[in-house]
């Protein structure tokens, strides 16, 4: 199996096909086989790297002092160090934004684009910070838990839906804040975005339970090279239930601005 070694965990990964770099940033509920309905396009043109973030999937924390999601970007770094990739494209989903957004503010010279799935990616104003403590309120008062998938995807595809609970439960066990930010925190990362210039697609289900797609809306206009799309009918896994349309507008996201990066390079 392959694994990089880092300075205190090592981190699995696996690459597929040829062409420009393609790194794939999974969510909460995923792990490197998340991205299942991806690869086999997407590696027709990109090299493309799934791996299993820390602790999530093969990827095991330091067992003596454990650092979740605080050492994201730095893991992904040490894996695009480790595997000689100099600059990248990152598609990311939801918990995976971390990593996305905390490597590019940290190297944005190492990235041609960022594609964020079902996260604001730290990208927030006063407005949504309420709409995200509202929302947060009306869902711990909710008793059905808001979940990763749409129902009407849960009714249509039961066989679809056994595989993605199976995924998830490949992953250990993690603690309720494990992805818990501060209530207090009033920053946001679109001054630093603007400062990179990073072409960044904001991409979100309308049926999204576990985040209010206006907040998602509003991480895109704060930030003048980003795209926002929202996609009807789908719930917060917008790559697992709608692979083909999902597929199709990042490939056409990737497409135009790694022309972009070859004609200015």
């Amino acid at each position: 199996m392959p694994f990089i070694e880092t300075d205190d965990i090592n981190i699995y990964y696996e690459k597929t096909g040829e062409g420009p770099s393609l790194i794939f940033a999974h969510g909460f509920a995923g792990n490197h086989l998340s991205w299942w309905q991806q690869i086999p396009f997407f590696s027709q043109s990109y090299e493309c790297v799934t791996y299993d973030q820390r602790s999530f999937g093969l990827t095991k924390d330091n067992i003596d002092s454990p650092m979740g999601r605080t050492k994201f970007g730095d893991d992904l770094k040490s894996l695009l160090d480790n595997l000689n990739i100099d600059k990248t494209n990152i598609v990311s989903h939801s918990m995976g934004a971390r990593s996305a957004i905390s490597f590019a503010l940290k190297n944005p010279e190492r990235v041609t684009s960022v594609v964020i799935s079902g996260s604001n990616g730290g990208s927030t104003n006063d407005k949504s910070r309420d709409i995200r403590k509202h929302h947060l309120i009306n869902v711990n008062n909710n008793k059905q838990r808001p979940k990763a998938l749409s129902d009407s995807f849960i009714i249509s595809e039961p066989e679809k839906t056994f595989l993605f609970k199976q995924i998830m439960r490949i992953n250990p066990h993690h603690k309720k804040d494990f992805l818990s930010v501060n209530p207090n925190l009033n920053t946001s990362t679109s001054l630093k975005l603007n400062e990179s210039k990073i072409p960044i697609l904001f991409m979100v289900g309308n049926e999204d339970t576990l985040v209010n797609p206006e907040t998602i809306k509003i991480a895109s206009d704060l930030i003048v090279n980003s795209q926002f799309i929202g996609l009807d009918g789908v719930g917060h896994s917008v790559y697992y239930e709608k692979p083909d349309l999902y597929n199709k507008l990042v490939m056409g996201f990737l497409k135009k601005h790694q022309l972009e990066h070859q004609t200015l390079h």
